[in-house]
């Protein structure tokens, strides 16, 4: 019988999604968790797999519209099968052996999809540790370890080897939406896409809702350097990039830690201090904008464990293989501005945070330490904070213990 693909809820606070392109035509045949659409929510480009084999009967929303999730997007069946009646939005379990469980699946994401078909994995024998019984990928992990335990290691899937490079580096991708078209009076116009509009609006947004205040200090980067040259080759043996990002937000958790009011969001009831510390990093796309992912819980993490969440976050972001739920629930966010050479820079805040930390560019500079000439590895530091949130002597606080949790590796 014919099959609903439905817009799925990618996460809690995800609502809505745009359908940005159909990976496949009417009529086409696809496999079961092949891609069949890619869908945007929030910044975040989510493929979305086929929930059963067959046909792509029809597509009911075209490209460029935004639905609520749950509503229909298309049928999957057999050629000449009937579309009319409501069916089930998940597929039926597939014929096999009588002594398997036959039971629906719910929505299966993009890296459990790949990860069930590169190692064949059939989903029904996982138990799903998500919520709502969702299988995530954890759990196939967990599942090809414990099938795999008496056979020789299956080699990692490429998608989940951490990558070299910069946190910051910009990438160079496809035009897709933003396509420019000529204007002979006036110029060139650039179409605006979905990340763009959301970018201004949410700068713009931020500006007019918060009062925006800069402070700037500068941290002497000796002893950070000397540490990162110390351990780069360590870390690389587990397969990690050390960059300095990791030390910047390990200097971010430390000074959360001593002025947990900078870890807040102003609300109508008050000032709500969160529980958690999650920091934001940005990550450049190049002229296609940036994007925000998120490192939840950052302050259980080692050095390590936060070199090796950043380079998998900033890598799957350029990507685009980010699941929603990670550019959500930042309490507090780092952007390095340094990367292209800058030395100053005042950033806009991050709603509904009250602060974000700006990175300049490490240079060599001529410094006087105990009054005595040096030349050191420097940076300027800028924290733009919620005015209505902090004050100067805080804002000045928090800004001085990173300063000293960074020169004190």
């Amino acid at each position: 019988m014919p099959v609903q693909v439905i817009m799925p809820q990618l996460g809690e606070s995800v609502v809505e999604g745009t359908v940005m392109q159909w990976l496949k035509a009417e009529g086409s045949a696809v496999e079961r968790f092949e891609p069949l659409l890619a869908v945007n929510t929030d910044k975040v480009d989510t493929e979305i797999p086929s929930p059963a084999a067959g046909t792509l009967l029809r597509i009911l929303v075209p490209e460029g519209e935004t639905v609520r999730a749950g509503t229909v997007l298309a049928w999957i069946g057999q050629p000449g099968e009937a579309i009319g009646e409501e069916k089930p939005a998940l597929s039926p379990a597939r014929e096999g052996t009588t002594s398997k469980e036959k039971r629906k699946l719910g929505f299966i994401s993009p890296v459990v999809a790949r990860l069930a078909r590169e190692h064949q994995v059939d989903l029904r024998e996982v138990r799903g540790t998500g919520e709502g019984g969702r299988i995530t990928k954890k759990d196939v992990l967990s599942y090809i370890e414990e099938r795999n335990r008496a056979a020789p290691a299956t080699p990692t899937a490429p998608w989940e080897t951490p990558a070299d490079g910069d946190l910051f580096r910009p990438v160079e991708l496809p035009v897709t939406a933003a396509e420019s078209s000529p204007q002979p009076a006036r110029g060139r116009l650039i179409r605006l896409d979905p990340l763009r509009k959301a970018i201004a609006e949410n700068l713009a947004a931020s500006m007019r809702n918060a009062p925006h205040v800069t402070t700037m200090m500068e941290a002497d980067m000796t002893r950070a350097t000397a540490h990162r040259a110390a351990h780069r080759e360590l870390f690389a043996r587990d397969g990690v990039r050390l960059t300095f990002t990791a030390y910047f937000v390990s200097a971010i958790v430390t000074a959360l830690k001593a002025y947990p009011v900078v870890n807040s969001s102003w609300t109508e009831e008050g000032i709500l201090v969160h529980s958690q510390i999650n920091i934001g990093m940005a990550v450049s796309l190049g002229d296609q904008g940036l994007i925000v992912p998120v490192i939840k819980n950052a302050d259980g993490l080692s050095l390590l464990g936060l070199a090796r969440t950043i380079n998998d976050l900033a890598e799957r972001t350029r990507l685009r293989r980010l699941q929603p739920d990670e550019v959500h629930g930042g309490t507090f966010t780092l952007t390095n501005h340094g990367t292209s050479g800058s030395l100053f820079a005042t950033p806009v805040i991050n709603q509904p945070q009250c602060g974000i930390l700006g990175v300049g560019a490490i240079k060599k500079r001529v410094v006087v330490i105990e009054d005595m000439i040096a030349v050191r590895p420097m940076v300027y530091l800028s924290l733009t904070f919620d005015h209505r949130v902090v004050d100067g002597f805080t804002a000045d606080g928090f800004l001085a213990k990173v300063v000293e949790a960074l020169e004190s590796w």
